[in-house]
């Protein structure tokens, strides 16, 4: 038992040594929490970032960043996977989410929670069918309406539906079968459109109380067994682009009642063969600059899921490459996803395999700042 009397005196002596040798310190004085109340809508440098908190998926948070001042303006709590959203009126923050009674087990609970933006407080928060999509987030896995009306979350069981909310009654309307298509874009005020594996864009009219009126298919606009398309739609000015893995632009025009898809256009030229697009947000729109970025790797046979070592400016009136920015992934990581804020003098926000999130002069591809702190993953950037 000796060793064990030892152990005891050890620590003993060793507290003594510090409440009454030269070691001992002054109290520290109390500290008093206090609350502000953010300015809405936010700076065009405020971006919202998904962080996967050091890969803990059950336990994610969306960081609300100022980019000029590299400083966390707070976070939002997101739970398991969340798919999220901002209110056009920009007062509000939708995280869809999931929960279970145990943690990462037991009884499962399905809802989306709603976020005052001006003081990073829960609202209020609605049930929802437990069948909401549960995977890295996209810019549109849920999206309200452009009047504000309705909110549609992305369902899947796996079959693929869109799950329609009434905000004024705060009830579920309906869930409507969309035949395998994804994504959920919202246009005019009652209108989700969708992509589909047969090559084709799925859109859904709604009617005032939140059902179906009518749907309609588009033409064939890609061969899914040629050239694939990554279903992370890209917001532009008229609607959205889809950008497939050898480097074809895809714009839908989606500002009118007939859904128009444009002549696609290039941004691999013929000595650029080895290069594909790649990660979990491929690409930024600034439709104000006529600017479209891109992060690329080398890698013909590589994973469209590989992120970038350079990101690429396109003009998206003549489709030119315009300009070039290298990436140091040894000492940055690959881009994963990319972002860029909407104002005349834009800031570039990539976000790293190496959990760190870089900003970026968009004109000249200066990095500005490197935050580490962010979290472990933080997948993706949105402009609020």
């Amino acid at each position: 038992m000796r060793p064990f009397k030892h152990f005891l005196i050890l620590p003993v002596t060793l507290c003594f040594t510090l409440v009454h040798g030269a070691c001992a310190r002054e109290p520290l004085a109390a500290e008093t929490l206090t609350q502000e109340t953010l300015t809405v809508p936010y700076p065009a440098h405020t971006v919202f970032i998904y962080d996967e908190a050091f890969n803990n998926e059950i336990d994610s948070r969306v960081v609300v960043f100022d980019a000029d001042h590299q400083r966390r303006l707070g976070q939002i709590d997101s739970g398991y996977y969340p798919n999220v959203a901002v209110s056009p009126d920009h007062l509000e923050f939708a995280v869809a989410t999931t929960y279970w009674s145990r943690g990462g087990h037991g009884t499962r609970s399905d809802v989306v929670e709603f976020w005052d933006l001006k003081t990073l407080r829960i609202k209020n928060e609605i049930v929802l069918p437990n069948t909401r999509l549960q995977g890295p987030p996209t810019l549109y896995h849920l999206a309200y309406s452009k009047d504000g009306k309705f909110l549609y979350s992305h369902a899947l069981t796996p079959a693929s539906s869109w799950t329609v909310v009434d905000l004024t009654s705060r009830k579920v309307v309906t869930d409507i079968d969309t035949d395998g298509c994804v994504q959920v874009i919202p246009s005019l005020n009652r209108r989700m459109t969708g992509i589909c594996e047969n090559g084709r864009l799925l859109s859904v009219t709604l009617d005032d109380s939140g059902h179906e009126q009518s749907r309609v298919q588009s033409d064939v606009f890609f061969d899914d067994s040629k050239d694939p398309v990554f279903i992370q739609a890209i917001p532009t000015d008229v609607g959205v682009a889809f950008l497939s893995h050898h480097g074809q632009v895809r714009e839908v025009d989606l500002s009118s009642q007939d859904v128009r898809i444009k002549k696609s256009w290039s941004i691999i030229g013929a000595q650029d063969q080895q290069w594909r697009p790649g990660g979990t947000q491929m690409g930024a729109w600034h439709a104000g600059l006529h600017r479209f970025f891109v992060q690329m790797h080398i890698g013909k046979d590589g994973s469209h899921k590989d992120g970038g070592s350079e990101v690429w400016v396109f003009d998206t009136v003549s489709h030119n490459r315009v300009a070039r920015f290298v990436i140091d992934t040894k000492r940055y990581g690959e881009v994963l996803a990319t972002q860029v804020t909407s104002d005349r003098k834009p800031l570039l926000i990539l976000a790293t395999s190496q959990a760190k999130v870089l900003t970026l002069d968009a004109g000249s591809g200066q990095i500005l700042h490197v935050k580490t702190e962010l979290g472990q993953t933080p997948w993706y950037v949105v402009n609020p």
